[in-house]
């Protein structure tokens, strides 16, 4: 009975106060979407996919930068440079006849789409899409194969710049730039996500909290996978190293995928004003029902089908 008093307490205390109230909603919706398991399903796909993409990128971008040999490995590095854990002596363009090429580069991006589609998947999701509302099978891929386009751009644009900024620079301000041109880059790759990766209908200002909150965690991120290679994997033995190498590659790609998602979440919660949550749903609260009934009608499968859902307002008493 105590802990119950103390868990009520806790409820009505954060219902006045707003800033704890959005991270404690940020966080129960994050546990209502089952959003670990969507995480721990990109974070697999992106393991099986990160290296075809990859070859893919460096294949395409060696014919495209063929004339400009420092430009293309300056743009290799940057974009590698994303993945710390990854050894860019690991990635190699694809060689051979143009027929055999062409159907390698393919294999290796609709293999690559699967990270796109589990990530379409778990947005949808968040934002609650119902599934008569989602894109088609052909829909999901082509605009898998749009947010790699736009991301590869990306890279490369912002790769050209991040050159040009730090080149005159020496020292610590070149450090400095670079950390900034990064931080541009992660928010405009997750624009990019955020704004391609659902099919509801969002405004833009709509997304920038989670953008920026995204952008701000990659970049810590980036740093601890640095740390962790410089740490563990360079100083294991060769056998010890190869395991390292896995889990750290796992463990990393779930934590990006988490805080995207908690990212994500954020957005939602913000544009919904699904706040205040109750912890013992005993009333449920505003922010409750919303969300939950927007998770019930997710499984609107048909056009025909709508969901109704009520809360039993006597349910409490008896």
């Amino acid at each position: 009975m105590n802990f119950r008093r103390y868990l009520e307490r806790f409820d009505r205390y954060q219902q006045g106060h707003r800033w704890i109230a959005i991270p404690f909603a940020v966080v129960r919706k994050f546990s209502d979407d089952q959003a670990g398991s969507l995480a721990a399903l990109i974070a697999y796909y992106g393991f099986f996919s990160l290296f075809p993409l990859l070859l893919v990128f460096v294949t395409v971008l060696g014919y495209v930068l063929h004339g400009d040999p420092h430009l293309q490995s300056s743009v290799e590095k940057g974009v590698l440079g994303q993945f710390p854990i990854i050894n860019p002596k690991d990635i190699h363009a694809l060689h051979g006849h143009v027929i055999s090429l062409i159907i390698g580069v393919a294999g290796s991006l609709w293999g690559g789409l699967a990270v796109t589609n589990a990530s379409q998947n778990a947005f949808n999701k968040v934002w609650a899409v119902p599934m008569k509302d989602r894109p088609t099978y052909i829909q999901t891929r082509l605009r898998g194969l749009g947010v790699l386009a736009a991301l590869g751009i990306l890279f490369v644009v912002s790769t050209a710049a991040s050159g040009l900024v730090t080149g005159g620079l020496g020292g610590p301000l070149a450090k400095v730039a670079g950390y900034a041109v990064s931080l541009i880059l992660n928010v405009a790759l997750f624009l990019a996500a955020f704004r391609l990766l659902t099919s509801a209908q969002v405004k833009t200002r709509c997304l920038m909290p989670g953008v920026y909150v995204a952008a701000v965690a990659w970049e810590i991120l980036q740093v601890v996978g640095g740390l962790y290679v410089n740490h563990v994997v360079r100083h294991a033995s060769a056998t010890y190293g190869n395991f390292a190498l896995v889990i750290g590659l796992l463990s990393w790609l779930y934590l990006g995928a988490q805080m995207t998602l908690y990212a994500a979440e954020i957005n939602v919660v913000g544009a919904r004003r699904l706040w205040p949550r109750s912890l013992l749903h005993s009333p449920p609260t505003i922010g409750d029902e919303e969300t939950l009934t927007a998770l019930a009608k997710v499984e609107e499968r048909l056009p025909a089908q709508e969901i109704e859902v009520r809360f039993d307002a006597g349910a409490e008493k008896k």
